[in-house]
């Protein structure tokens, strides 16, 4: 009897998905031989945000994030990769030009014949493999297009229930987490792991299930932490810091733990929510559904947020991919807005190392995933030592991601794992400072191929030449919410910053942004960049 992804049997679910990713390390093992550079292989990529509708609802333009993945178009440098891109809406024209162009030493005309564009043309806000999977005719196509199904495989951007069946219907095996392992990269499930591998992490409590669980997590915290001043409140399952609310402890707590108790639940009444308009009683009553944890907020006079890239291959090996300076900013400083790259050397191979320890925790329980692990660097004063806290776990493709996918795509080069730079080919490092988020009221209106007019006019583009350069993503937002996604790369960090900063105001003249309508800016948070918003 065929597998029926509308009425999944959960056992037989289980056992067709072992079945399926036991080809995955044959077919890794052969895309990465450099003695079958033709070798015919088929990527499928289904850029799927499969989270909490409520939580995605948070983010403006959620819908184009659809077009973060389209670095993966890379693959085509190799003569025998095929790339299948699925998305919800269909995607401009111009804006697969616009990639395609930057294939150095592969014609474009090769390159589209190899690449198959499926639109869905569903805008409705749910997850993208959801509504492929509602489309048995569009499964079928996608299998047909394939060929060869032992030759194929699955990419997406974070990896559920919904991805397992997808990868099910289609008959290949999915690169990404086995979905039964998604409680390890949970806000608690990440706590776990830090502990095990022995890597230090903020005071606290996980596996909360209720909002007196929270109550009782934070009295237990003033008590371990006398004279704490804030905790933090996260969601289990959410992402970009909009799943975190900060909370201020009263300034006389009672030394009777019933007081005390009362009065942090009558303080809880004002935490401060990571999202825009969300209120204190909408979020515990999300901790009763997702769960969550509370842990000490790190006060220190010097604060960054640092994050560290890995992917476990099919193997079971760990390998580093990057280093990242997180920008941070939103109502409660928690959310991510951008990052620089490489983190600063001053604590970097720290991370690094400690990070690669949290990694084979999680290859031992069986993990194969792309995936970030956050620190938080703290110190008292210039000179002091950095003293570095694992915050959470990120077992998906992130906001870090795709700008050190730009970077491979345009440089070809690599990361030396022992400093944590990445050089070109003819050994020149690199540095990028990236965004998902420039936006302006004025930018609204810009139809791609507006933007590609600006592009070309003021050279707004990588430069094989001189190896620097910037690359814009999530255009098709642009035109509707105003906003879009750019890297920039350069050839110190002055030089990505100077990028940024001639990107923004270009994009400013020629929309005659003025004032408070300027495109704004990620800000770093000790002023290196400059500061437009």
């Amino acid at each position: 009897m065929p597998f029926d992804p509308t009425q999944p049997d959960l056992d037989r679910e289980r056992a067709e998905f072992r079945r399926l990713q036991a080809r995955l390390r044959d077919v890794w093992a052969k895309i990465e031989a450099s003695s079958q550079p033709a070798w015919k292989h088929t990527s499928v990529v289904v850029p799927s945000l499969s989270f909490d509708t409520e939580e995605l609802a948070k983010i403006q333009g959620v819908s184009f994030y659809e077009e973060r993945l389209l670095f993966s178009l890379m693959r085509l440098r190799h003569p025998g990769a095929h790339v299948i891109y699925i998305t919800s809406q269909p995607i401009h024209p111009e804006i697969i030009d616009y990639y395609l162009q930057m294939l150095v030493g592969v014609p474009a005309g090769h390159a589209r014949k190899r690449l198959a564009l499926i639109c869905v043309e569903d805008a409705s806000p749910r997850p993208l493999s959801q509504k492929v999977l509602e489309r048995p005719r569009v499964i079928r196509r996608i299998r047909e297009w394939i060929g060869n199904l032992r030759r194929a495989y699955l990419t997406v951007f974070n990896s559920t229930a919904l991805e397992r069946r997808l990868a099910i219907a289609l008959g290949i095996p999915l690169n990404a987490l086995d979905p039964e392992l998604l409680g390890l990269g949970t806000k608690s499930g990440s706590r776990d792991a830090f502990e095990e591998a022995g890597v230090p992490l903020p005071r606290g409590t996980q596996h909360l299930k209720t909002r007196d669980d929270v109550v009782e997590a934070l009295a237990d915290l003033a008590v371990q932490r006398p004279g704490i001043r804030r905790a933090v409140v996260k969601l289990n399952d959410s992402f970009a810091g909009e799943g975190n609310a900060l909370f201020e402890y009263p300034t006389a707590l009672s030394d009777d733990p019933v007081a005390r108790r009362e009065t942090i639940i009558a303080a809880l009444g004002e935490l401060a929510c990571g999202s825009e308009g969300e209120t204190s009683a909408v979020f515990l009553r999300k901790i009763d559904s997702m769960g969550g944890v509370v842990e000490e907020f790190l006060e220190a006079p010097q604060k960054r947020s640092p994050s560290v890239q890995l992917r476990i291959v099919p193997d079971g090996s760990v390998e580093l991919i990057s280093t990242h300076e997180q920008l941070i900013g939103g109502p409660t400083g928690q959310m991510y807005l951008g990052c620089r790259f490489p983190a600063v050397e001053e604590y970097r191979t720290q991370i690094q190392d400690q990070a690669m320890a949290i990694g084979r925790v999680l290859a031992e329980r069986g993990v194969v995933s792309r995936l970030a692990i956050d620190f938080l660097a703290t110190r008292g004063r210039p000179g002091d030592a950095w003293n570095t806290h694992a915050i959470e776990i990120n077992l998906r493709m992130g906001g870090t991601t795709h700008p050190f996918l730009a970077l491979e795509f345009l440089t070809g080069g690599s990361l030396c794992p022992e400093t944590g730079l990445f050089r070109s080919p003819r050994g020149n490092e690199k540095y990028y400072v990236s965004t998902d988020a420039l936006k302006s009221p004025r930018y609204r209106g810009l139809l791609p191929e507006d933007l590609m007019e600006i592009v070309t006019n003021h050279g707004l583009h990588f430069q094989p030449s001189t190896e620097r350069g910037i690359l814009f993503h999530m255009i098709g937002g642009l035109s509707q919410f105003g906003k879009v996604g750019v890297t920039c790369i350069g050839n110190d960090a002055e030089d990505a910053d100077e990028l940024y900063r001639h990107t923004v105001h270009i994009m400013d003249r020629e929309t005659g942004a003025r004032g408070r309508s300027r495109g704004k800016m990620i800000v770093l948070h000790d002023g290196v960049l400059p500061k437009m918003e």
